[in-house]
C-alpha cells in the first residue's frame, strides 16, 4: 500500500513512473534493509559506496552519494581525500571525473 501523504523517494522521483519495481526494490531492499544493517555504520557504508562509484566511474549515482555521505557524517575534505587516494587504485580518469562531480556537488552546497 502506498502512503499518499509521504514524499516520494529519490528513486520514485527518478524512475518510479518508468520502472516501478526497480524504484520499489531500491527503497525497500537497498535503503530499507542493506543500508540499515548494524554491522557497519552509515558513515562507513557511505565511504565504501563513494569508493565503489568512483572506481566504477558512475557519476550520476556519485552525485547523490556524495550528498548522502555528508548527511551520514563524512565531511567534504574526507571525500576529496578519498577520491585523491582512489586515483592510484581506481585509475586517474575515474578520479578526475569523480573530483569534477564532487566540485560541482559541493559548489551547490
Amino acid at each position: 500500500m502506498i502512503d499518499m501523504d509521504k514524499e516520494p523517494s529519490a528513486a520514485q522521483k527518478l524512475v518510479g513512473d518508468f520502472a516501478p519495481a526497480l524504484a520499489d526494490l531500491t527503497d525497500r531492499v537497498l535503503f530499507g534493509e542493506v543500508w540499515e544493517r548494524k554491522r557497519l555504520s552509515k558513515r562507513d557504508r557511505s565511504l565504501i559506496t563513494v569508493a565503489a562509484l568512483v572506481a566504477l566511474n558512475s557519476p550520476d549515482q556519485l552525485r547523490f552519494h556524495l550528498n548522502y555521505a555528508v548527511q551520514n557524517g563524512v565531511n567534504k575534505e574526507e571525500l576529496i581525500e578519498a577520491i585523491t587516494h582512489l586515483a592510484f587504485y581506481a585509475g586517474w580518469p575515474s578520479a578526475m571525473s569523480a573530483i569534477t562531480v564532487a566540485k560541482e556537488v559541493f559548489s551547490k552546497a
